[in-house]
C-alpha cells in the first residue's frame, strides 16, 4: 500500500487554498527556501498553501493525481475551502493541467509556471498536425494524460481563471507559449529568464499581486 502524499503547509485560517505541485525532483521544503511562503506572509493575504510531494514512481505509475484527489483536494471542501486553486512548477505545471483534465470542477483556478509542455511525443504530434487548432487526438492518444490535458487546452472554459508564467529564455519557452496562446492575453506573463527559482519567485510575485485569488 502506497504511502500517504507527503505536504509542507502554511495556514492562517484561510477560506482559500492553493495546493503547489513540485517540478521533477523538486521537495516541498523547495518552494519554502525559494521564498513561496514568504511572499504570502509578507502580503497578509488571506490565503492557505500547502506543498505536495509526488514521487516520480507514483507520477510514472499514474496513482499520484488520484492521490492528490482522494488525500489533499477532497478533504479541503470537507474542511469549508470556499476556493481552492492549483499549481505547480515545470512538471508540476503540467500536473495541475492533467489532474484539471481528467477531474473537472474540482479545483477554482490554475497557477501554471513555467508549465512543461510535456515529451517530445506529444509536442511533435501536434506539430505534425499543424498545430493545436488542426490537431485532433486519437484513440490511442487520449490513453494518454498528457494528450488529455492538450485536449482540454483546445477549448478551456472562458470563465475559469489561470494565470500562466514563464521565462522567455526556457529552453521549453515555445511550448509554455503554446499553453498560454490558449487562455486570454491577461492570463499570460511572460519574462526574462530561463528555467529556474529566481524567474519563478518573480512569477509567483506577480500572481500573488494579480487579484486573481481575491476575484
Amino acid at each position: 500500500m502506497s504511502q500517504p502524499l507527503r505536504t509542507l503547509r502554511q495556514s492562517v485560517g484561510a477560506s482559500t487554498l492553493i495546493i503547489l505541485l513540485p517540478g521533477a525532483y523538486m521537495t516541498p521544503e523547495d518552494y519554502e527556501k525559494s521564498g513561496f511562503f514568504a511572499a504570502v506572509s509578507q502580503r497578509k493575504l488571506a490565503l492557505d498553501v500547502v506543498t505536495v510531494d509526488l514521487d516520480l514512481s507514483r507520477i510514472s505509475d499514474g496513482s499520484a493525481l488520484p492521490a492528490l484527489q482522494a488525500e489533499i483536494i477532497e478533504p479541503a471542501r470537507a474542511q469549508g475551502y470556499t476556493k481552492i486553486w492549483l499549481g505547480g512548477i515545470s512538471l508540476g505545471g503540467l500536473l495541475a493541467l492533467c489532474h484539471n483534465a481528467d477531474t473537472p470542477n474540482q479545483v477554482d483556478g490554475l497557477c501554471l509556471l513555467a508549465p512543461y509542455p510535456g515529451s517530445r511525443l506529444t509536442t511533435n504530434a501536434i506539430a505534425r498536425a499543424g498545430g493545436m487548432k488542426q490537431w485532433q487526438a486519437t484513440q490511442e492518444e487520449l490513453n494518454d494524460p498528457e494528450f488529455r490535458a492538450w485536449q482540454w487546452l483546445q477549448n478551456p472554459p472562458p470563465e475559469f481563471p489561470v494565470f500562466v508564467g514563464y521565462g522567455s529564455q526556457d529552453r521549453f519557452a515555445s511550448g509554455m507559449q503554446q499553453i498560454a496562446e490558449c487562455f486570454p492575453s491577461a492570463s499570460r506573463h511572460a519574462i526574462p529568464g530561463g528555467h529556474e527559482w529566481p524567474v519563478w519567485q518573480i512569477l509567483w510575485e506577480h500572481f500573488l499581486d494579480s487579484g486573481y485569488l481575491s476575484a
